[in-house]
């Protein structure tokens, strides 16, 4: 099978019929668009996994912009239908007709052998967004990184290759950090749309109220959620570190490395605006950008010729 072969590291079927050709185009300008970090990351990739990866991050946006786009969560109901809709289009043996974009797509997940109840399990996580407005402590809040991101991580395994199923914690890992980074850099933009991230239980230990983040006041106990949270990033970037090797080739591992490193380095933007996220929104430079690259080849050169004399 499709995921044997992404296991072992071999080859996957990568030709693009015209059509689903087109809509690698298009999810590449939405990726360019939308995730300018893992735009920047996946230039480190091969052509072929590259237009993968375009096409899985095209249906994960359009999927999202589903429930973001509409304030009416009744109105988002029948989109979330579609996205289910195109799901089953997309795993259903014989071909069916859709958008280039959907093609791409279709021929992504077939590809590299995505397992579809990763799909399900984001459709269930963005159905949160239109309920859930608040999470009462970490445990619920994990629950929604997993589903929004963390599977995220796993789909982009399969699209990358990978030597032993050990690395898909990691990879969960790596989707939770970046989506609590968003969380803790987007506060201002999230309470603008009436959701508040950050655990209940963890804002009353902490001694910071609703009112107080709606006012953007940072004082003393708003800095000492932050670093906690900020801890609480770093340790799971820090546990997807630790599944790069088993991913297949230098580029996968050096893309992932990339990708986590750029993404951990908006926590140091917050650190160094004081922790301050309701005045700027923190950003990782071009020209840092190209420093940390410029580390993560190192490091990928450095493991690269370990492996070559072990």
């Amino acid at each position: 099978t499709s995921r044997l072969n992404n296991r072992r590291g071999m080859s996957v079927p990568q030709s693009l019929p015209p059509s689903a050709a087109s809509g690698t185009r298009i999810c590449r300008r939405i990726t360019r668009s939308y995730a300018r970090t893992f735009y920047f990351a996946s230039h480190c990739l091969p052509r072929s996994t590259r237009e993968h990866a375009y096409a899985l991050y095209g249906f994960c946006r359009w999927a999202d912009n589903q429930v973001d786009d509409v304030a009416d969560p009744a109105a988002a109901l029948p989109r979330l239908d579609r996205v289910r809709q195109v799901i089953d289009d997309a795993y259903a043996p014989n071909p069916v007709a859709l958008p280039p974009a959907l093609l791409a797509f279709r021929h992504a997940t077939q590809a590299c052998a995505i397992p579809r109840d990763l799909f399900d399990d984001l459709v269930e996580g963005l159905a949160m967004d239109l309920t859930t407005h608040r999470y009462p402590n970490f445990e619920a809040l994990e629950t929604y990184c997993y589903r929004v991101a963390g599977v995220v991580g796993l789909m982009m395994t399969h699209v990358l290759g990978y030597r032993r199923e050990r690395c898909f914690p990691h990879a969960v890992a790596l989707g939770n950090a970046m989506q609590l980074t968003n969380i803790l850099r987007d506060v201002r933009e999230d309470l603008e749309r009436g959701r508040i991230y950050l655990p209940q239980e963890e804002l009353a230990r902490f001694g910071v109220s609703e009112e107080q983040l709606h006012a953007g006041r940072v004082n003393e106990s708003f800095r000492a959620l932050m670093r906690f949270q900020i801890d609480r990033a770093r340790w799971w970037y820090g546990q997807a570190e630790a599944g790069v090797p088993d991913l297949v080739g230098a580029t996968s591992r050096l893309t992932v490395r990339v990708m986590g490193t750029l993404y951990g380095d908006i926590l140091n933007a917050i650190e160094r605006q004081d922790l301050d996220v309701f005045r700027r929104r923190a950003s990782v430079p071009t020209s840092r950008k190209i420093l940390l690259l410029a580390r993560c080849q190192a490091a990928t050169l450095g493991e690269s010729l370990v492996r070559f004399w072990t």
